[in-house]
């Protein structure tokens, strides 16, 4: 099976300092990632704010809650982001509160201009850096559960639909966040924890076996 290598969790960031990242750099007019322009500076800024309304108005379904709390096998949810990337803003918060409903689930960020090597195994349609791109590790063993990314199913193939059919990007970019408020995070819950439930429990398999 496919693992991660350990210096990678070390490196990585909690949500907490995921967000005082963004801040400090939003202080000097900065983001992160290679492209300082003032487009991605504006974007950065936009997510903040986007991540800050869903830390407060995200609301769990109870469904969700209970496949989350009953996780019994490890998981450390290393995700590759950057904070200009909107996809990122709409769906790492929702990551961050279904962690924090169990212990043994880590979230843990890394960026993914500073780690290409890690970004380019995890390449979407094996040609797009695309984030954001969660990989779910057995905490113990790193050996890989699932991935996840960059968008819910059913708004990738919306995504791959828009891009067939011309649409500029910028009208695509109003398209997205326009689903993602209509969705209010159901999608990005239900995927995430059918996942999630499904690796603890095969890993539990593994274990009897």
């Amino acid at each position: 099976m496919s693992t991660i290598s350990p210096a990678y969790v070390k490196k990585s960031l909690t949500y907490e300092a995921y967000e005082q990242l963004i801040a400090d750099l939003l202080a000097r007019g900065r983001t992160t990632g290679t492209d300082q322009s003032e487009a991605f500076v504006h974007y950065t800024q936009l997510n903040q704010q986007r991540m800050h309304r869903l830390d407060k108005t995200a609301l769990l379904l109870p469904s969700v809650e209970l496949m989350i709390k009953a996780i019994t096998v490890a998981q450390t949810w290393l995700v590759l982001t950057e904070a200009w990337c909107g996809d990122a803003a709409q769906s790492i918060p929702v990551m961050h509160r279904l962690a924090a409903l169990n212990p043994v689930i880590s979230l843990r960020l890394l960026l993914r201009d500073e780690n290409p090597e890690l970004m380019d195994r995890y390449l979407t349609n094996g040609t797009a850096r695309s984030i954001p791109r969660l990989i779910a590790v057995d905490t113990l063993t790193l050996e890989e559960l699932f991935t996840w990314g960059p968008r819910p199913s059913v708004l990738q193939q919306l995504f791959y639909q828009w891009r067939a059919e011309g649409i500029e990007y910028h009208l695509i970019k109003e398209e997205l966040q326009r689903w993602y408020n209509k969705d209010r995070t159901i999608s990005r819950q239900e995927e995430l924890a059918a996942l999630a439930s499904g690796a603890s429990s095969a890993a539990k398999v593994g274990m009897i076996a």
